[in-house]
C-alpha cells in the first residue's frame, strides 16, 4: 500500500491504495468529478483511456507517495 493524495485545485486529502487500484474507482470512492477538468498524475496530464487502468499501469509502483489531482479551469474576474 502507498499513499495517494487526491483532490482538486482548492482541496487534497491522502487515501491509502494498492497499486493494482484502478484511478476511476478510486476518484469515484472519493466523490471526485474527474470530468470537470484535467487529471493530473504526479504533475502530468492523463491521456484519454488513462483513468481505467491501474496505478501499476501509470508506472506507479507504490515505491513513493503520488498525486491523482482534478485541475479545474477557472475563469478570472
Amino acid at each position: 500500500m502507498f499513499k495517494v493524495y487526491v483532490g482538486n485545485n482548492t482541496d487534497r486529502w491522502s487515501v491509502n491504495v494498492t497499486p493494482d487500484t484502478v484511478l476511476r474507482d478510486l476518484l469515484e470512492e472519493q466523490h471526485i468529478d474527474w470530468s470537470r477538468g484535467t487529471m493530473h498524475l504526479n504533475g502530468s496530464p492523463l491521456r484519454p483511456g488513462d483513468i481505467d487502468k491501474t496505478f501499476i499501469e501509470l508506472g506507479i509502483t507504490g515505491e513513493r507517495d503520488c498525486f491523482l489531482l482534478s485541475m479545474q479551469k477557472l475563469d478570472n474576474a
